[in-house]
Order: structure tokens, then sequence, then C-alpha cells
């Protein structure tokens, strides 16, 4: 967090203020206000700039311009919008088609853009290169940045929760569509430095510890794509008995069965949902349903390792892996290897089995037990099913890796950000 400190005229800090000796007790307080100056300083501060003296508060107008020309109107606009999660500006997908009698505005490279509906989701960014000459609507308002005001500090600073979340809450119109109008904007302080060389500094320390991310978030998806690959190819294709890939020493055709022969499935049981609490105790279990944990119960069903399957809802047919005592809820299929059957691969042959295309019903998609166990899958010997799950497992263990990795360096930075500002 940020760090106000109290100095008197004789420049000591000051933690509270001692009644004085003559005169009302309001009188001393009166005294004590005068006396007091109150200095907006980061906690962590660049050599360079430790002498700079305090932050100065001033509001967004200061710095900031809206960009109001005229442009297209309907569907003729090269549209941009702005994702979600501080995820930056992108070119709107065309196949969402607007009203004809839309008017949009255009907009430049370098400006700053926001939306009014999502201010609270983070949806910020500066339009980049690639989408210089390209519209928006007033729902996305645009702004000029001035000279004295970097554009990368702007979009760090508004991307704290202590900004967005504070002041996204204010957000005028109804229950439904509550809207942070560019007057509102304008009026929000920031907290800037003497120097923009210091904004510019931490901007960049910021931003390279973002393109850090970036880049483990590419190699996390070159990871992810590698196993979707490798589950294509160490798994036999639709109406094939071999896979493409093979480990030395394994040569033969996969025999054919029902899956209800490679494992046994049946639904959890029921909890009431006054029964799952959010965090765990010494005496709870974790509990999963349909589509992965739910939260915390105080019984158990199983106890080992298990894959289970989601048998209700939009998501119905993932497959994820409970280890230790756990509770299955009704929503949740536990599939319980049998005949030699290795649970690790039967893990990965069900993800690879993609089952939410035997899923039936329109509004509320559902997994039938009984249709699943009549889904033909091949089966290799427990041999090499213990080779394919070795080498998907050391894959996924790297995975996890690698997304923890990124947790920790987002972490690292939020830690950054709050001793680097102000409050």
């Amino acid at each position: 967090m940020s760090k106000k400190t109290t100095a008197t005229k004789g420049g000591g800090e000051v933690l509270g203020s001692n009644p004085a000796k003559k005169g009302s007790r309001g009188d001393a307080e009166t005294r004590s206000r005068k006396s007091e100056k109150t200095f907006l300083l980061p906690k962590l501060r660049f050599p360079e700039f430790r002498n700079d003296g305090e932050w100065v508060e001033v509001p967004m107008l200061r710095h900031l311009t809206e960009s109001r020309i005229r442009g297209s109107s309907g569907n003729i606009a090269r549209k941009i919008t702005v994702k979600l999660w501080g995820k930056g500006v992108y070119e709107k997908d065309e196949t969402t088609a607007g009203s004809l009698n839309t008017q949009y505005y255009q907009r430049k490279a370098g400006q700053f853009i926001y939306s009014k509906l999502d201010f609270l989701n983070q949806a910020f960014g500066i339009i980049p290169e690639s989408l210089d000459r390209f519209e928006s609507t007033v729902d996305l308002p645009c702004f000029d940045i001035g000279n004295d005001l970097s554009p990368n500090f702007l979009l760090e600073y508004v991307q704290r929760k202590s900004f967005y979340k504070r002041y996204g809450e204010i957000a005028d119109g109804g229950r439904k569509a509550k809207r942070i109008q560019v007057e509102t904007f304008l009026g929000f302080p920031i907290s800037l430095p003497p120097r923009t060389a210091e904004q510019q500094k931490i901007a960049d320390c910021l931003g390279s510890l973002d393109d850090l991310i970036a880049a483990h978030q590419r190699k996390l998806s070159a990871l992810q794509d590698h196993k979707k690959g490798l589950l294509q190819q160490l798994f036999p294709a639709e109406g094939q008995t071999t896979p493409k890939l093979r480990f030395p020493g394994f040569e033969g055709e996969w025999k054919v069965k029902n899956l209800n022969e490679a494992c046994q499935m049946k639904a959890g049981k029921f909890v009431k949902a006054a029964e799952i609490k959010a965090e765990s105790d010494q005496n709870s279990y974790p509990c999963y349903g349909g589509n992965g944990l739910r939260g915390y119960t105080s019984t158990y069903t199983h106890e080992g390792r298990y894959p289970l399957i989601g048998r209700q809802g939009a998501l119905c047919g993932n497959v994820q892996i409970a280890t230790g005592q756990f509770h299955a809820t009704e929503h949740a299929v536990v599939a319980t290897p049998r005949n030699s059957t290795k649970t690790d691969w039967i893990f990965y042959a069900l993800i690879f089995l993609n089952l939410n295309r035997f899923a039936t019903g329109q509004a509320q998609p559902g997994l039938s037990v009984e249709i699943l166990e009549r889904v033909p899958l091949p089966i290799p010997k427990p041999p090499e099913q213990q080779k394919i799950a070795d080498c998907l497992s050391a894959l996924d263990a790297c995975i996890t890796a690698q997304t923890e990795q990124i947790a920790a360096l987002k972490e690292h930075k939020k830690g950054l950000m709050q001793k680097l500002f102000p409050s």
C-alpha cells in the first residue's frame, strides 16, 4: 500500500497529536491540524527519484482530453473493442453486427480507451499502431494524453484494484446497465510524481514484468497445445485400432471394448448447497461437482485416486482427477478402473474421447451413464497404458509448474504495484 507521512513544521514524523497544555481540547486539535502536512509518497522508489519530494494528486481531466471526431455510421466502420482484465485493444469481431444507425468515432494509435460498461472488469487499453484510424462508439470513449503523462504509466495506474474497484462502484445507470460516464471518469484522481521520468521508469519496470509474464503464458500455451497433439497421436483415431505414435517395444492392435469394460461409472451423492463451505478446515473434505471443485463438506464419498466426469450443464463431459478423501456430488460421475485398467491412463482416455459430444438435451445438456457405458474405446495392454500415462503425466507436471510460475510473477507484480504507487 502507499505511504502517507504526517510531518510537523520541524520535520519529525507524527503518529498522533498530543493535547495542548493550555486551552480547550478543540483548540488543541485545531492547532494540530494547522501544523500538520500530509505527504503523498510511495513505499518504494527508484534511487534517482528519492529526493524529488511528494507526488501530487490531480483529476484525470488535467492530462486527458476526450476525442470526439465523428467517423462512420453503421456496419461500414472498422471497429475496435477493449478486452476484459487488461488484455488490451483488439479489432472487433465482424460477426457481431451493430445497428445501421450507430455512430462511430475516429480513434488514433496512442489514445487511452476504456469501456463504460466494463470499468469494473479492467476494460482499459492504449490503442496500438496496428489499430490506428479504427473506430468505436461512445460506450468506448477515447482520450488524447497530454505530454506530461506517460500512456503506459496511466494504463498501469488504472489497472490497480485500488483504482478500478474503488471508483467503478460509483457507476451511473440502472441495475443492469451501470456505466462510468466520461465526465465521471475525468473527475477521478490520479497521483503523479514530480517528474515524467519517474512515471516512465515505473511504467518500464512493470512493463518488463508484463513482457515476462506474456512470455511465460506463450510457453504455457505451447505446452498445452503439445499435450493436445500428443493425445491425438498416442490414442487411435475413431475407427482405428492403433495410434499414430507408439513407444518402442509395443506393437499389435488395441482391443476395442465398451467403456464400461474399462471402468465402472457411477454418479456421486447429493449434498445440500448449504452444507458446502467456501473455505476448508481440518474437518472438511473437497467437494466436486460437474464443473470441478465446488467447495468443502464435512463428509466424503470416496478415498483414493479417481477420474471424475462432469455430467450436467454446458461443460458436461469435462474430466478431472480427484485424490485422497473427497465428496463427489450427483453431478459428477466417478470412474472406477476395472480389469487391470490403469487409473491415469483411463483419465487421459476419457479426455481424448471428448465426451461432451454424447450429451443430450438443449436447455440443460447432460450425459447419461447408460450412454457413456456403450462408448467404444480401444484399449492397449497395461504396460503400454502405463507408458502413455507416464508421458502425459510428466507433461501435466510441466504445465502445472508453468501455471504456478505465472501466478507467482503476477503476485510479484501486484506487490510491486502496491509499493510503487501511493494510494
